[in-house]
């Protein structure tokens, strides 16, 4: 990795596809490869499709609080006559639907009207579609749906975004990662391309958590950044995704250990009728999805297996002493042991190997492999009327086998013998005590137990001062415990208040917290609300850095302070504005004495992508992000669909000099704008256009980098110059085809479509012992197709 590179991750760019050498030949491989996949295209295009294809929509409506099911729900096809009723069990079914992409209107006395979006119905094929409905205090009057695109969370009214499916596949410039979709949205900093990373409002990604099915994930990424959650490729299954609520600040007690941001993903069921077989060949890879009943179909069966054919490209266009693979796996496996009790099993598993020699003119050079694995059992069980409850177990790990040398000496510089293993507990009620008062309450436990075996040689810091080797021969046990409850109240109508508690417990470091967390929501009248919320948040430091030495365990814990206010505005049905102001106050960041002016917590954005040995650290580092945000976001209601976005933020630090600065990914500003249009069943087109101000980075102390052919920073002017800002516009088509008894999709993505020539870093270029300058992907065509029979 490039000493003095910010926004790198923990492998070289070039491991992935190096983005100032390789871009030409990369286009050289997709001219050909698209070229196939057009001709395939026109093959498919040639064979008759009739006209009256059809399938079938199938699914259950239940409560969205208490999960039970909800029989005689009226399930419409907004635009048609067609429609069905769910039945005693609160199932329902609508048959020889035409294939093409539908809304459905769901309808019941005493719950508010609910229209979901990008239903696509397919040939011959059943599309599973699972409701919730929120219960209403006032029965609703007339016809006419207001805001029943949107549903509002009163739980946490701030600082929540919802996405479908349908949404995250189609994406332009996401390739179907749930965290590039994100990318777009006004929390978000922008970083660099190549990477997915979330800076969510100002934190870092070592601030984020991921729960997929009550369970939590470490990371969701290949090539993942230890004890962080960064990486450049999403690990997670597009395919297997129902939706995804992203909360980006003030979220409820249920959730601990993380100060910035949580991203909660629901995996659908497997189809409990027939057995189903989709193949896909996509910027992750080639694979294969696989699903079917179990058990006499009371339950239902989804696997999937993906394989990169980055090795294969790189052969292709002879990037030779470069070697990246990566693959995965993953299972959800769903049986009710009867109507109130259903165990689901997950399994999510990846693995990642790069490498590369020393002719690509990297500083370090070698190998990195990583072993992914996530398993848990669920339990959910259904309380009657009166709520529900969700335990989990599971097992996580991830090993690590890294070697690099140094370029120019051929010396050991980084070994790393990780595993990091943990298995957690958590439990989650919710019941509903009566029509105003609700509440939700459970506890969690860890126990992580990892493995060092490591060593770093000696090196300089960003600073250019001298950093003794370290060497960690260690395991590492440790236990945390979290117990929460919240109280939901409705006194009137219009307001809903809810107030949380969560306590904490770190055996390792004997760290133990009381957080408080309130939100507020009040209608104003059916298109406007106001929301506020506000809470502390604790996190434990990596345990990576912890056990460095014994005096971090003396280390307080970072902790943030949120405040939030906003507005929601329904402008249409289907369109609505939110307006969000908030202060994000950190305190007890970890700081190195012998490097005064830089904020260690943001070191891997600029330091080989890991921490660094620090022989002493100090925990009065502080930090703050405020800013503002608008959304405008349009539901696909029709044949159009959109997000408008826009931020104007600060992020700054107090180094152990006393001196305010800039972060790393203070972009000041970023505008996103993003829509497609449905020209009809068989045709879409979208775009995606960001403008991002340039994040700072700290110049070279020249003289001081040609003395030691290595990148000093200039301590004078940390982080006070800034890049040239970003902007890159990415567009997509997609083509379906519908046979007798299959499906077809086509689709065409090209990144950076004017070839913008966005800088990832500045860096110090050993060989040529000078400033050198690394950029983001330049324009890069994705395609991807997909087979279902």
């Amino acid at each position: 990795m490039c000493e003095g590179k910010q926004g790198a991750d923990r492998i070289p760019a070039s491991f992935l596809i190096p983005p100032n050498e390789t871009d030409l030949k990369t286009k050289y491989f997709f001219t050909p490869y698209l070229t196939l996949l057009f001709f395939l295209a026109t093959f498919q295009i040639a064979v008759t499709q009739e006209k009256d294809r059809t399938g079938t929509i199938k699914g259950s409506v239940t409560d969205s609080e208490t999960k039970t099911l909800l029989p005689g729900t009226n399930v419409l096809i907004v635009g048609t006559p067609m429609g069905s009723a769910t039945d005693a069990e609160g199932k329902f079914t609508i048959q020889k639907v035409p294939v093409g992409n539908y809304t459905l209107e769901f309808r019941i006395i005493g719950f508010e009207p609910f229209r979901k979006t990008d239903i696509i119905v397919k040939s011959e094929r059943s599309t599973i579609v699972q409701a919730e409905l929120k219960m209403t205090l006032v029965e609703t009057k007339g016809v006419e749906v207001n805001g029943g695109y949107f549903s509002q969370s009163e739980e946490q009214p701030t600082s929540l975004v919802n996405f479908s499916y349908e949404e995250i596949r189609r994406a332009p410039g996401s390739a179907g990662d749930i965290s590039r979709i994100l990318m777009g949205l006004p929390s978000l900093a922008k970083v660099n391309d190549q990477s997915n990373s979330l800076i969510v409002r100002g934190g870092s990604p070592v601030e984020n958590g991921f729960f997929v099915d009550n369970i939590e994930v470490p990371n969701i990424n290949h090539f993942p950044s230890q004890g962080s959650s960064g990486g450049p490729i999403g690990l997670l299954n597009v395919d297997f995704i129902q939706d995804v609520n992203f909360y980006t600040g003030g979220f409820s007690s249920m959730y601990g250990d993380k100060l910035s941001s949580i991203l909660n993903v629901t995996f659908r069921e497997g189809n409990r009728e027939e057995i189903d077989v989709q193949a896909e060949l996509s910027f992750a890879g080639v694979g294969a999805v696989a699903e079917g009943p179990l058990f006499s179909k009371n339950g239902s069966w989804l696997i999937s297996a993906r394989r990169s054919y980055v090795d294969l490209l790189l052969n292709a266009v002879g990037a030779n002493g470069v070697a990246v693979r990566y693959g995965d796996y993953q299972g959800k496996f769903v049986y009710d042991l009867n109507p109130d009790n259903t165990m689901t099993l997950l399994a999510i598993s990846g693995y990642d190997h790069s490498e590369a020699d020393k002719d690509q003119g990297e500083i370090i050079y070698g190998s990195n492999n990583v072993w992914e694995n996530t398993v848990g059992l669920n339990w959910r069980l259904l309380w009657g009327k009166g709520g529900y409850s969700n335990t989990s177990l599971a097992y996580t790990s991830t090993e690590y086998r890294d070697d690099f040398y140094e370029t120019g000496t051929d010396m050991y510089f980084i070994r790393n013998r990780s595993f990091e293993r943990t298995v957690s507990f958590r439990n989650i009620n919710y019941a509903r005590l009566n029509e105003t008062q609700r509440v939700e309450f459970g506890v969690e436990a860890k126990h992580p137990f990892h493995t060092y075996d490591n060593y770093l040689a000696a090196t300089s810091d960003a600073l250019g001062g001298a950093v003794p080797s370290l060497s960690i021969n260690k395991n590492v046990g440790t236990n945390s415990i979290g117990a929460f409850a919240s109280f939901i109240w409705n006194p009137f109508t219009e307001l809903t208040a809810t107030t949380g508690l969560r306590f904490d417990y770190f055996s390792y470091n004997k760290n133990s917290h009381i957080s408080p967390r309130i939100s507020l929501l009040y209608k104003i009248d059916e298109q406007t609300s106001v929301t506020g919320s506000s809470g502390i948040f604790y996190q434990t430091l990596p345990l990576n850095i912890l056990a460095q030495n014994a005096g971090n365990r003396k280390l307080r814990d970072p902790v943030a302070y949120h405040y939030v206010l906003g507005v929601n505005r329904l402008l249409t049905e289907n369109t609505r504005l939110t307006l969000e102001v908030y202060d994000k106050e950190y305190d007890n960041f970890p700081l190195d004495p012998s490097s005064p002016p830089l904020f260690i917590i943001d070191e891997l954005l600029y330091r080989y992508g890991t921490f660094l040995n620090h022989n002493t650290l100090i925990d009065n580092g502080r930090a703050y992000a405020r800013g503002i945000e608008l959304m405008i976001q349009k539901k696909l209601a029709q044949d159009v669909y959109g997000l408008l976005s826009g931020s104007y933020f600060r992020t700054r630090y107090r180094g152990f000099d006393d001196v305010w600065r800039d972060r790393v990914f203070d972009n000041r500003f970023m505008v996103s704008v993003e829509g497609g249009y449905k020209a009809d069943d068989e045709w879409e087109f979208s775009v995606r256009w960001i403008y991002a101000g340039g994040p700072p980075y700290t110049p070279f102390d020249v003289a001081a980098s040609k003395l030691q052919n290595s990148g000093v920073f200039d301590p004078t002017r940390i982080n006070d110059a800034r890049q040239a800002d970003y902007h890159s516009l990415n567009v997509r088509f997609d083509k379906r085809f519908h046979f007798a008894h299959s499906n077809f999709i086509f689709y065409l993505s090209i990144w950076n479509l004017y070839d913008r020539q966005n800088v990832a870093s500045y860096y110090w270029n050993k060989n040529k012992n000078e400033e050198d300058t690394l950029y983001q992907w330049g324009m890069l065509p994705v395609i991807g197709l997909e087979y279902d029979f």
